[in-house]
C-alpha cells in the first residue's frame, strides 16, 4: 500500500492537532472517525507530534502527547504559548496558510484555529473570506458532508460518476472510508463493487449520490487501511515511456512518475504507468511535438487525432 505524501500527513495534523486540543482528551475512536484514519495510523502521526517544537529542543519547547487508556491528550510546548510579534507579511502568510488548513476533512471551522485567525485578520485590516481565496477544488455543495454522515453511519453510498481516465458515466455502489484533500482536489477512497476492489474518486465528477440503506461490507480483501494517494498503479497497468522537450517537463511534476533521466539541455525521459488508454491520448495530444514516444504508446496519439478529427467534419 502506498504511503501518503509528507504534505498530505502534515495538512493532516495542522487539522487534527488544534481540534484534539480544543476537545481536551477525545478517544481515539472519535479521533479516527473524523479524520479518517486507523488507530495505527494515528499513533504514527503522534510520534510525529511528538518531535516538534522549537529550538533548543529541551522537554520545554517540544510538544506533548498523552495516549492513555483510550484517549488523546495533545499540550502545546511552552514556547509555543507566548505571543508571536510578527510582520504584516508574515501575518498574511499565516492567515492563508491557516484557511488552507481549515479547508482539510475534519478541521473544526469553529474552533480555535479559526477564532485565532479572525482575530489575527482583524487586526490587519483584512476580510480572510474576501481577501484570501484559498480554494482545493470544486465540489458539489454538500457532497462531502453527505459522504462523511454516510461513513459515520457505517452506509454504502451509489454515485452516478463521470470517468475521466475512460470518458465515460457510470453507476456505482460503492463503500465510502475517507474524504481527503491532494493536489489541489478533494477526493473520495472507497471500495468499488462495479470495480471489485479500492478506488479514488474525484468528488467534482460525482455527478450525483443516494444513502443506501445497507450496511458497509469490511471483509475485502484489499481493505489494509486508509491512505490518500491519489492514484495506485497496477502491475497489468501499460508503462509508457516518453522523450519530454523542456516546455513538457511541467508533467514531471503533474503526474507520478516510475522513472525519470535526464538527457540534457533540459530534456528528459519519463516511465509512466497508464490504467486507462483515453488519458494517455488527452496527455499526448495535449503534449504534442512537445513529447516522443520511445516505447508503449506507438499509434496513440495518432489514433487518438483520427477520432477527434472525425467528430468535426469539414462543412
Amino acid at each position: 500500500m502506498a504511503r501518503p505524501s509528507a504534505d498530505a500527513r502534515l495538512r493532516r495534523l495542522l487539522a487534527l492537532v488544534p481540534w484534539v486540543v480544543a476537545a481536551d482528551g477525545p478517544t481515539v475512536e472519535q479521533v479516527c472517525t473524523r479524520f479518517g484514519l486507523a488507530p495505527e495510523e494515528l499513533v504514527a502521526d503522534l510520534d510525529l507530534v511528538f518531535l516538534c517544537g522549537v529550538h533548543p529542543f529541551t522537554p520545554d519547547s517540544l510538544i506533548d502527547v498523552v495516549l492513555a487508556e483510550g484517549r488523546v491528550w495533545i499540550h502545546y510546548a511552552d514556547y509555543l504559548e507566548r505571543p508571536l510579534r510578527l510582520t504584516p507579511e508574515e501575518g498574511l502568510a499565516l492567515v492563508a496558510t491557516g484557511a488552507a488548513a481549515l479547508a482539510v476533512p475534519g478541521a473544526d471551522p469553529t474552533g480555535p484555529l479559526a477564532t485565532g485567525l479572525a482575530k489575527l485578520a482583524a487586526m490587519l485590516g483584512i476580510d480572510p473570506a474576501a481577501a484570501i481565496d484559498v480554494e482545493l477544488g470544486a465540489a458539489p455543495a454538500g457532497v462531502v458532508e453527505t459522504l462523511r454522515e454516510a461513513m459515520a453511519a457505517r452506509r454504502q453510498v451509489e454515485i452516478d460518476y463521470y470517468a475521466y481516465g475512460r470518458d465515460e458515466r457510470t453507476r456505482r455502489v460503492v463503500d465510502p472510508r475517507g474524504v481527503f484533500a491532494a493536489e489541489g482536489q478533494w477526493y473520495l477512497r472507497a471500495y468499488c463493487h462495479l470495480a471489485e476492489s479500492e478506488r479514488r474518486f474525484r468528488i467534482d465528477r460525482i455527478r450525483g449520490l443516494e444513502v443506501l440503506d445497507r450496511t458497509v461490507e469490511d471483509d475485502h480483501d484489499d481493505a489494509d487501511g486508509p491512505n490518500t494517494t491519489v492514484f495506485e498503479p497496477r502491475p497489468e497497468d501499460l508503462r509508457v515511456v516518453l522523450d519530454l522537450e523542456p516546455r513538457a517537463r511541467w508533467v514531471t511534476e503533474q503526474y507520478p512518475l516510475e522513472a525519470l533521466e535526464e538527457l540534457g539541455e533540459g530534456r528528459c525521459r519519463i516511465t509512466l504507468a497508464v490504467s486507462e488508454r483515453a488519458w494517455l491520448e488527452r496527455l499526448l495530444l495535449r503534449l504534442g511535438p512537445a513529447a516522443t514516444v520511445v516505447s508503449g504508446a506507438e499509434g496513440v496519439a495518432r489514433s487518438s487525432a483520427r477520432r477527434i478529427l472525425a467528430r468535426y467534419p469539414p462543412g
